[in-house]
């Protein structure tokens, strides 16, 4: 069911999700009215959960969590709204483990937990086009404040004057509005088919996250490409110093830890192939089946 919709032919919006993500033959509704009544309901983002909490014809309530989605807000309504989710006594289904932890410890949530894996007919290393430059990746987009935008760009400013024939390659938004005082590639917002081999032609990539891990990490070490990123345990749930170069949150240590992949072959291979090797490790058919058992347990 797609909530705030009920104007909108269901038939459309089956349609639109089978062409922007997958096949499905589940029934679409827009009209919440018109819901049958069901085993299992989930909820799947903070907005959500409040007409999945109302939602009588059902036996079992259940919340896919993909962040801790107060912290998209400052302190205030919205942060509220959002937390009291974690209070209606729903079981939650999260995205790794740090989300199962921190759900469970404060707020008391039944809690199961899914890891990351990616697609592995999509994400495979392809030949460099220019092997003797150097670029950074950059995942830019400013207004996803969690993502540290402006942190990203002081650290890159700082690479570029330590070695200045590094190329930076920015992606997720268009910022050719913004002065960026290197220079760089503007890539903008790509399509699925186009990541892996813009992934391919970068020697490190820069990935600042200060909510829950995307699945950008993972697609990145897949393609052969270091990762650089920022500690905190919303990260180290799956990033490690073996599988990643992690550094504390400042311009000084980040900026480090880039030059350091960039200048050190050892370093660079070493971190290239951990990343690749613990990727390959990670199966979606695994958290697949993880889900499911977690679901027959309601029935």
């Amino acid at each position: 069911a797609i909530i705030d919709d009920a104007n909108t032919d269901p038939a459309l919006r089956k349609k639109q999700i089978c062409e922007w993500v997958f096949n499905i033959k589940a029934e679409v509704y827009t009209d919440l009215s018109k819901l049958p009544e069901t085993q299992v309901v989930f909820a799947t983002s903070w907005q959500t959960a409040y007409y999945a909490n109302t939602f009588l014809s059902t036996k079992h309530k259940l919340y896919f969590v993909q962040d801790f989605e107060p912290w998209f807000y400052s302190v205030g309504s919205e942060y509220a709204f959002a937390e009291n989710t974690y209070k209606m006594g729903f079981h939650a289904v999260t995205a790794g483990g740090w989300l199962a932890n921190k759900l469970s410890e404060t707020y008391g949530m039944k809690t199961s937990s899914l890891s990351f894996s990616y697609e592995k007919d999509l994400y495979i290393k392809t030949k460099k086009n220019q092997p003797d430059v150097k670029h950074i990746f950059f995942y830019a987009r400013p207004p996803t404040t969690r993502r540290a935008f402006e942190l990203g760009l002081l650290v890159l400013n700082e690479v570029v004057k330590q070695l200045p024939t590094v190329k930076v390659i920015f992606a997720g938004w268009d910022v050719s509005s913004y002065n960026i005082p290197f220079e760089h590639l503007n890539a903008g917002t790509l399509s699925l088919e186009e990541l892996p081999d813009l992934y391919s032609q970068c020697d490190a990539a820069l990935v600042l996250s200060f909510t829950n891990l995307s699945l950008l990490p993972i697609e990145l070490m897949a393609c052969g490409v270091p990762v650089v990123s920022n500690s905190g345990p919303w990260v180290e749930w799956l990033l490690t110093n073996e599988n990643t170069i992690l550094a504390e949150p400042t311009v000084e240590e980040l900026s480090a830890a880039l030059v350091s992949v960039l200048s050190d072959k050892k370093l660079h291979t070493k971190i290239v192939d951990a990343g690749i090797n613990f990727a390959n490790t990670t199966n979606w058919e695994v958290e697949h089946d993880k889900l499911y058992s977690i679901i027959k347990k309601y029935e």
